[in-house]
C-alpha cells in the first residue's frame, strides 16, 4: 500500500516552488500518494497527480483554519504530515492524537519575521515577537522532524530540541526549470535585471540609484532595465511610481511576475542580475533564493553583502558582494565588465558550474526522500 504524503501550509500557495515543484513531485515520482492543502490560494483537484486542495480563507480564525486542516487530514488520512507553519503543525498533533504519523516541520521563514510584526504599534512589536517566539517553540515541540532551509534558520527548534532528528534542505532549482542563457556582452549596450517583490527595503530605489549612476558616467553605453515583479502593498506601488517618474528611463521593461516554471526564462535576455536589498538583521541572515536561479541561468551578479551569502558562497567567482547604497562603486563594477568582456565570460560561465556541481536540487533530491522515508518507517 502507498504512503501518504500530506502537506499543510497557511501562507504558501498549492503551486509554490518550493512544495509542489520540487518536494511534492519529487515524492510523487518516488512512489507516494501526495496531497497539499494551501489555506491562501484556491484550487481543488489534481495537477500532475498530485491532489490540491487549496481554499483563499487567510483571513478566518485560527480556529477556521485548523478544523479545515483537520478535515483534510481526516479525509486523506497521510503517513506523514509535512508542514510550513505553526498552525500546520499544530492542527497536525491533534491529528496525530488519533494516528501515529510523522509531523515534518520545514522551516524556511523566520518566525517571527519583521514583517508579521510591521502591523502592530512599535511599542507593542516587542510583545507580539514574544507570542510569536513561544509559538514557534511549541510548534517545535508538536514536530518529530525538522527540516531546515539554511543554516541560521536552524535557531531555536534545533537547539531547543537537539535530539529531533532534521534534514537540511536549501532552495537548489531543477535543472527543468531553468532556461541557461549565457550571454556575450554587446560592448555599446548593457541590459540590468531586478526580479522579485518591489519595494523599498527589496532594493528597487538602490537599483535604480546604481543603474542611474553609471547611466550618467556612461552615456555611450545603452543601458536597459528589465523589472521582472510587482508591489504587494499600497506603500510600494506609490514607491515605485514616484521612483518611474523621477527617473524617466526611456529603455524600461516591467514584466508581471512570471509563474515559477517560466521564472527563468523570463529574465533571460538579462546580462547582470541584481540584489540590492536593505542589509538588516533579517535579511543579512536569510539566503536569496533568486540567486540560485540567476546563477543557474548563467547570469553575473551584483548582491549585496549579506552575511549569508558570505557564509555560503564565493560569490567573487560569478560577481560582486557590495554595499547596496553605494551606487558609485556598483556603477564601476558594471562599467569594469563593458571593459573586460573576458571577465564577464569568465564570470557567467562560473555562475553556471557553481550551480551545476554545487547548488541543483538533484545534488539533494536523494536525501530528501531518504529523510521522508525513513519518518514514515
Amino acid at each position: 500500500m502507498l504512503k501518504k504524503i500530506l502537506f499543510l501550509t497557511t501562507a504558501h500557495k498549492y503551486n509554490d516552488d518550493r512544495i509542489f515543484y520540487h518536494q511534492a513531485k519529487s515524492l510523487k515520482n518516488q512512489g507516494f500518494e501526495v496531497e497539499i492543502c494551501s489555506l491562501c490560494s484556491d484550487f481543488v483537484g489534481n495537477l500532475e497527480e498530485i491532489t490540491i486542495k487549496a481554499f483563499p480563507v487567510l483571513q478566518k480564525s485560527a480556529k477556521q483554519k485548523t478544523d479545515i486542516f483537520l478535515k483534510v487530514c481526516e479525509d486523506f488520512q497521510p503517513d506523514c504530515i509535512i508542514c510550513s507553519e505553526p498552525l500546520a503543525v499544530i492542527s497536525a498533533k491533534k491529528f496525530r492524537k488519533k494516528k501515529k504519523i510523522s509531523i515534518v516541520y520545514d522551516i524556511t521563514e523566520w518566525y517571527p519575521s519583521f514583517r508579521m510584526l510591521q502591523p502592530y504599534p512599535f511599542v507593542l512589536r516587542f510583545f507580539h515577537w514574544i507570542k510569536f517566539f513561544l509559538i514557534q517553540l511549541y510548534a517545535g515541540f508538536c514536530s518529530t522532524h525538522f527540516i531546515f532551509g539554511e543554516e541560521s534558520k536552524k535557531f531555536p527548534l534545533a537547539y531547543v530540541f537537539p535530539f529531533k532528528k532534521k534534514l537540511m534542505l536549501p532552495y537548489y532549482p531543477d535543472e527543468k526549470y531553468i532556461e541557461k542563457n549565457l550571454r556575450k556582452l554587446d560592448p555599446g549596450k548593457i541590459t540590468l535585471c531586478y526580479t522579485g517583490r518591489i519595494s523599498k527595503e527589496d532594493g528597487i530605489g538602490n537599483f535604480f540609484k546604481a543603474a542611474d549612476f553609471f547611466r550618467k558616467k556612461n552615456p555611450d553605453v545603452q543601458t536597459s532595465i528589465l523589472i521582472v515583479g510587482a508591489p504587494k502593498r499600497s506603500e510600494d506601488e506609490t514607491y515605485f511610481s514616484d521612483l518611474l517618474k523621477f527617473y524617466n528611463w526611456e529603455n524600461i521593461t516591467i514584466k508581471e511576475p512570471a509563474p515559477f516554471q517560466f521564472f527563468s526564462k523570463s529574465f533571460s535576455e538579462a546580462d547582470l542580475c541584481f540584489d540590492l536589498r536593505e542589509n538588516n538583521s533579517e535579511y543579512s541572515k536569510s539566503l536569496p533564493i533568486k540567486l540560485f536561479y540567476y546563477i543557474a541561468s548563467g547570469k553575473p551578479v551584483i548582491y549585496t553583502n549579506l552575511q549569508a551569502i558570505e557564509k555560503h558562497l564565493d560569490i567573487s567567482k560569478f560577481g560582486y558582494s557590495v554595499n547596496p547604497e553605494d551606487d558609485e562603486t556598483i556603477a564601476k563594477l558594471i562599467s569594469n565588465y563593458i571593459k573586460n568582456p573576458e571577465l564577464y565570460d569568465l564570470h557567467a560561465e562560473n555562475a553556471r558550474k557553481e550551480y551545476e556541481e554545487k547548488y541543483s536540487w538533484k545534488n539533494i533530491r536523494n536525501p530528501f526522500i531518504s529523510f521522508i522515508q525513513q519518518s514514515v518507517q
